[in-house]
């Protein structure tokens, strides 16, 4: 509480207009700390092709490395970046059957959390004096610790009104655009509120953690999300569990098991076809219509959400769609991160793992990229990668992004 108004005031009672000591405006070190990047300047964001990518960046608590690479005629994955005064918040969502439910939640979610976040918050007006100022820091500092401005219950809530808008949006459509009731969206989130990481994730996209292990100069992979994927038998018991009249709730088919036979995740946002019998019906496509009524929901929106105390220990943040865990592992991902400069990273991740599906095809990756988006798709997946290191100085010491940092890799950046 002390510590947290201190880191209050120490910023409120700076003169109006001044920088703030803490700001991170410019590159300068690595996640850590020390010096060793030697980055003087933020890098440049540029295409390569069908990839995108913002190779190094500022946020509150370090530096950021961004990419995504298009495989389908349109680009069903969006990401974003968010960081500001609650903290950081990043989002990568992974659309299947179109782009429509990737870009609403990319459009609508982190506003509900946002507000939700708002409303623990306890408002009041002040005048632009150092006594009104010094107020409201007060104020602020005993409402935040009290209330905690973010909790999983903040973003369980946000989670629940993007679905329900989503919901309402393909009611509205229904009789013109039926067959965006089939269109989904996984969605995975991290938010580093002061010194806590919440992960929440709906489908299959993936964060990996960065630790070194003591003094060994080893860092190792830890996975913190859950993923909700019929190719786990935890998720295919699961299933089981929920609906044990179904004998075909989910169904082996050409190596892979699918819910219902027709789609690999169990829990997304959107899919309203597998949630609302409803939309189950003419005029949808077959492959999507069920044989039998739908008493219940088959798919879910629930997001599988835990809380991560920062340790000194944690270097850095993997997040990504399911596009790169085809093709590198946890550990082949960390030690990529680990054994480059913090520039380039994401782009970095997203070769390699081009290089292992050129690899898995026997062809050159200088060929695979020659081939051009739906085509593509054939050898692999829509990728997005953000990678967050985390600098344990600014995070102990509360530090607030300025100005705020607000990105997205969408259809539009490409």
């Amino acid at each position: 509480m002390l510590q947290a108004l201190m880191n209050v005031l120490s910023s409120c009672l700076k003169p109006f207009g001044q920088h703030n000591s803490d700001r991170v405006d410019s590159v300068n070190g690595n996640a850590n700390g020390n010096g060793n990047n030697n980055n003087s300047c933020l890098v440049r964001e540029g295409k390569d092709g069908l990839l995108w990518f913002r190779d190094l960046g500022k946020y509150g608590s370090g530096e950021f490395s961004m990419a995504v690479v298009q495989a389908n005629q349109i680009l069903e994955d969006q990401s974003q970046i968010e960081s500001g005064p609650f903290g950081t918040f990043v989002g990568v969502y992974d659309g299947h059957g179109g782009p429509e439910a990737a870009r609403y939640v990319c459009d609508h979610l982190y506003r509900h959390f946002q507000a939700e976040s708002s409303d623990r918050v306890v408002k009041m007006k002040w005048s632009r004096s150092y006594v009104g100022l010094l107020r409201l820091c007060v104020f602020a500092a005993v409402a935040a610790e009290t209330q905690r401005i973010v909790t999983r219950d903040t973003i369980e809530r946000a989670v629940q009104l993007t679905e329900e808008g989503f919901t309402a949006h393909v009611s509205e459509l229904w009789s013109t655009r039926p067959n965006i009731a089939t269109v989904g969206s996984c969605c995975l989130i991290g938010v580093i509120y002061q010194q806590t990481l919440f992960v929440a994730n709906i489908g299959d996209s993936r964060v990996v953690l960065g630790k070194k292990v003591g003094n060994t100069g080893v860092t190792a992979a830890i996975q913190l999300s859950k993923e909700h994927n019929a190719n786990l038998e935890e998720v295919r018991q699961e299933l089981r569990e929920l609906h044990p009249n179904d004998p075909q709730i989910v169904i082996l088919r050409h190596g892979v098991w699918r819910v219902k036979g027709i789609i690999q995740v169990s829990r997304s946002i959107g899919d309203v076809y597998m949630k609302h019998a409803q939309y189950n019906r003419e005029p949808i496509n077959a492959k999507f219509r069920l044989p039998e009524p739908m008493n219940m929901p088959i798919l879910t929106a629930n997001p599988s959400i835990i809380s991560h105390p920062l340790h000194p220990n944690d270097s850095f943040l993997i997040f990504a769609s399911d596009g790169l865990w085809e093709h590198l592992s946890n550990q082949k991902a960390v030690d990529i991160v680990h054994s480059h400069p913090h520039v380039g990273s994401a782009k970095r991740l997203i070769k390699a793992a081009l290089q292992e599906a050129a690899k898995k095809r026997e062809m050159r990756y200088s060929d695979l990229k020659k081939i051009d988006t739906k085509v593509r798709r054939h050898f692999h997946d829509d990728i997005t990668v953000i990678v967050l290191f985390l600098n344990h100085d600014l995070i102990s010491r509360g530090t607030v992004q300025d100005p705020p940092l607000s990105i997205r890799s969408d259809l539009e950046r490409l």
